[in-house]
């Protein structure tokens, strides 16, 4: 009897992760297939910034080499855009690098088309030396261009942003980071925390733009006709909208992922905020079609976060194999970072406001900072700058939802030892102990 065909579209770390969570409880069910558009196997997408930084090689960051897919019995067509999916015949259609058409038929099929890069739609988008920051060619892109030109511009202020600063600086790039916030890493950090790491950052020898709007990207092919406003040639310059500029011969938007909803919008499948998915990444509209990773809208939600996707892809593998007891019920999520060698972490309601109360401890001269929120006497947020090592002890705590009444004023100094640690109080949100693992 022929196995049932499993065809995946995209071939990035979540819909693998999905792959080798199925091939561990239902090795050789079906005959699976892969279309990748990178020519490249798949490799750890959050491991770029150290390849850029001059850390890594390329190699070394390969997740599943090719001999991966051969020992799995899995087709994969790297290299190669799909173009149209049939529903109908239950058929994908993709073009190959050759311009060759590649056809492979499906009873299921998978979606991991992740997620595009968001570029800033100003004047000058489009000069050579404007990049996102979002896979291989990209960084190779970076690392091109860092050999040959002195000074870059990155126009975003994340995690992304900070990273790829931080990289071309120690290809030896003059660089500065422009952001329109208030302060960087807003979504990870409050401004106490953001204003220690700019300070660092600075220290290292990057610039930093902040609250900074960009007009346009000058262009050096008419840059002596006029004012030289042109968007010809190679970029020159960022301006910006209180008419100052800066030069930049590599200007790097780091401003924001949109889910990639293309092919399914074309396939006429349910999309708001990325592809609707039910609890088992079943995409609405049609049962044989799953969803997974950052393309994936589930309750409203698309994670742009490991961890969630890596949980969804232990669902969809669990009901691909035909165990039917998997549900995904959303995820919360913590930010551990480290940022140029620089420890983060927050989780919760870490802005903190009314109603909350907030303990604070503050050593800017050994930088360290750490701010806890309490509301109703249950941790609901934490913000931790230089000493992170009791994250996943905040995080316990805060996902359990207990109060913390009898161990207040131990909070700020971690976990204390088994022995001590006051037992939970009862608590109708409690979701488990905290125990470590």
């Amino acid at each position: 009897m022929d196995k049932p065909r499993l065809v995946m579209v995209g071939n990035g770390m979540a819909g693998v992760r999905t792959l080798e969570e199925l091939l561990k409880i239902a090795p050789g069910l079906y005959d699976i297939t892969v279309f990748g558009a990178e020519p490249h196997p798949n490799y750890n997408r959050i491991l770029l910034s150290p390849v850029l930084a001059g850390e890594q090689t390329l190699d070394e960051i390969i997740l599943n080499d090719w001999d991966w897919y051969a020992q799995h019995g899995i087709a994969l067509h790297a290299g190669c855009t799909v173009t149209e999916v049939d529903r109908v015949r239950r058929v994908v259609h993709a073009t190959n690098a050759a311009g060759e058409t590649v056809s492979t038929p499906y009873d299921r099929l998978i979606l991991a088309t992740g997620s595009n890069p968001f570029m800033l739609p100003v004047p000058g988008h489009g000069l050579e030396g404007v990049l996102a920051y979002r896979d291989i060619a990209d960084t190779q892109a970076m690392i091109d261009a860092a050999a040959r030109y002195r000074q870059a511009v990155v126009i975003g202020g994340g995690l992304l942003g900070l990273e790829a600063a931080n990289g071309l600086m120690k290809r030896g790039m003059d660089v500065t980071v422009v952001h329109v916030g208030d302060w960087l890493l807003e979504r990870q950090l409050d401004a106490t925390a953001a204003g220690l790491l700019q300070r660092a950052l600075e220290q290292r020898g990057l610039h930093f733009r902040l609250k900074a709007q960009t007009a346009a990207l000058l262009g050096d092919a008419d840059a002596d006709a006029g004012e030289g406003t042109g968007t010809a040639g190679r970029v020159r310059a960022v301006r910006f909208q209180d008419g100052s500029e800066i030069p930049a011969q590599l200007v790097v938007m780091a401003v924001g992922i949109r889910p990639n909803t293309r092919l399914a919008e074309q396939m006429r499948l349910h999309v708001n905020r990325g592809i609707v998915v039910s609890d088992t990444l079943q995409t609405v509209t049609d049962p044989r079609i799953y969803a997974v990773g950052e393309c994936a809208a589930h309750r409203g939600i698309a994670y742009g976060l490991v961890a969630p996707l890596f949980e969804q892809g232990r669902v969809l593998a669990n009901h691909l194999a035909q165990h039917g007891i998997g549900r995904y019920q959303g995820s919360l999520v913590s930010t551990k970072l480290k940022v140029t060698g620089i420890d983060l972490f927050s989780a919760g309601d870490f802005q903190g406001g009314e109603g909350t109360e907030e303990i604070v401890m503050s050593d800017p001269a050994g930088g360290i900072y750490k701010k806890l929120v309490l509301k109703d006497d249950r941790l609901v947020g934490a913000c931790l700058y230089g000493d992170t090592a009791d994250g996943n002890w905040y995080w316990r705590l805060l996902r359990a939802g207990m109060t913390v009444t009898e161990i207040r004023d131990l909070l700020m100094f971690g976990e204390p030892p088994a022995e001590e640690a006051a037992p939970p109080a009862t608590s109708p949100t409690a979701t488990g102990t905290l125990s470590k693992q």
